[in-house]
C-alpha cells in the first residue's frame, strides 16, 4: 500500500467485497459510508451558514470577509470532492464502474483537488489571524481599502502557490490493474497509486516536506497572530488604565478573545492525526490496522466543516449579520408567500362571466 500515500484507495480499498451489493459489504465499507453521508450533510450546512453570513457587504469591507466567503466555497469543493472521491472508489472496487478514461481522469484530479483545497482552507485560516492582528496593532490608522486589495492578491497568489507546490501529486498518478490470478472468476481491481519508483526517493521526501510546511506553518501563524493579539489588547488597556497590573489586563483579554485560540488549537489536533501517520508508516502491515488509519483521514478533513463554528458563532459582529441575513431571507419568504397566497385566493374568487 505504500504507492497510495495513506488515501482512502489503501484504507478501503482491499476491505470492498468484489460484485457484492452495498448492503451486503463488510461492517467497515458500511460505516465509512455513513460517516460520509454524515460528513456531506454538515459541510454543505456549513457551506450554506458561512456563504450566507459572508457575502453580505458588512463582512467584505475588509480582508477578513474576502479570506473567509473564499474559505466557505472552498468548504464547499471539499465537501462535494470528498463524497465524489469516496463513492468512486466503493463502486469502482465494486466493479460497478471500469471506464477506464474516467478512472484515469479522476485518478488524476480527486486527490490532487482536495488535497489543495485543504492546503487552501488552512492557510485562509491563517490570514483572517494576522489581519485581525494588524487590524488591532494599527487602530485608527487601519487602511480597509488596501486590506481588501491585499486580500484579493494574497488569495490570487496563494491559489497559484499550493498549485505550484503540489502539481506533482498529479503527475507521478497512474492506474494499475490487479488481477487475483488465485481466484477463479478472475476478479481484476483497479487502483489510483503515486508511482515514485522512476525518482527514487526524492520526490516522496519532496512530499512529506511540502506536506508538514503546508500544515505547520499557517497553524503556527495563526496560533501566534491570536496570542500577539492578546498581548497587543492587553498593552492598550494597561496603558490607559495605570491602576491595574499588566497581568489583570491580560487574563481579561484572553477571558474576551479566547475564542480566537480555539480556532488554531482545534486544527492542531485535528490534523496531528494524519501528519503523523504520513511519517510512521507509508505501508500498512494488515488490512486489520485499517481502522485506525480510517479514523486519521476522516479526522483531517474534519476542520473544513467547522468554519461556520469557529469563525461565526464565537464572532458576535458576524453573528449579529447571520441574524439579520436569515430575518431578511425569511421575511422576504413570508412576503412572497402570502402574495402568492393572495393571488391564489383572487383568482378562486373571481366570478365567472356567464353568457346571457
Amino acid at each position: 500500500t505504500s504507492g497510495f500515500s495513506l488515501s482512502i484507495d489503501s484504507i478501503l480499498g482491499y476491505h470492498i467485497e468484489i460484485q457484492t451489493k452495498l448492503i451486503d459489504q463488510p461492517l467497515i465499507v458500511q460505516i465509512s459510508l455513513t460517516l460520509t453521508i454524515v460528513y456531506f450533510i454538515f459541510g454543505s450546512i456549513n457551506s450554506l451558514l458561512s456563504f450566507v453570513t459572508f457575502q453580505s457587504d458588512l463582512t467584505r469591507k475588509v480582508g477578513c470577509g474576502l479570506y473567509l466567503l473564499t474559505s466557505s466555497l472552498i468548504t464547499f469543493l471539499i465537501t462535494i470532492f470528498f463524497v465524489l472521491k469516496m463513492l468512486i472508489l466503493i463502486f469502482t472496487q465494486m466493479n460497478n464502474i471500469d471506464n477506464k478514461l474516467f478512472l484515469s481522469i479522476q485518478c488524476y484530479s480527486l486527490d490532487f483537488v482536495l488535497r489543495c483545497c485543504l492546503y487552501m482552507d488552512r492557510w485562509l485560516s491563517a490570514f483572517v489571524a494576522i489581519e485581525r492582528t494588524l487590524c488591532t496593532i494599527q487602530g485608527i490608522h487601519f487602511n480597509k481599502a488596501r486590506s481588501k486589495r491585499i486580500a484579493k492578491f494574497a488569495i490570487c497568489f496563494l491559489f497559484i502557490f499550493i498549485i505550484s507546490t503540489n502539481i506533482h501529486n498529479s503527475t507521478y498518478k497512474k492506474l494499475i490493474d490487479d488481477e487475483n490470478e488465485m481466484d477463479e472468476e478472475h476478479l481484476k481491481r483497479i487502483w489510483c497509486i503515486s508511482d515514485y519508483s522512476s525518482s527514487s526517493s526524492i520526490v516522496s521526501i519532496y512530499n512529506n516536506i511540502i506536506d508538514t510546511f503546508h500544515f505547520c506553518v499557517p497553524l503556527i501563524c495563526d496560533l501566534l497572530a491570536s496570542i500577539v493579539l492578546i498581548i497587543e489588547r492587553s498593552v492598550h488597556q494597561a496603558n490607559v488604565q495605570h491602576n491595574r497590573q499588566f497581568q489583570r489586563h491580560f487574563r481579561e483579554q484572553f477571558h474576551v478573545h479566547k475564542h480566537l485560540l480555539f480556532g488554531p488549537i482545534v486544527l492542531v489536533i485535528l490534523g496531528i492525526p494524519n501528519l503523523v501517520l504520513n511519517y510512521v508508516s507509508k505501508c500498512m502491515e494488515s488490512i486489520d490496522d485499517a481502522w485506525i488509519y480510517l479514523i486519521a483521514y476522516f479526522i483531517s478533513f474534519t476542520p473544513p466543516i467547522l468554519t461556520f463554528i469557529i469563525f461565526v458563532l464565537p464572532s458576535k459582529f458576524y453573528k449579529d449579520i447571520f441574524q439579520k441575513v436569515v430575518k431578511r431571507y425569511r421575511n422576504n419568504l413570508q412576503r412572497r408567500l402570502r402574495l402568492t397566497l393572495s393571488l391564489y385566493r383572487n383568482h378562486r374568487v373571481t366570478p365567472q362571466t356567464t353568457s346571457s
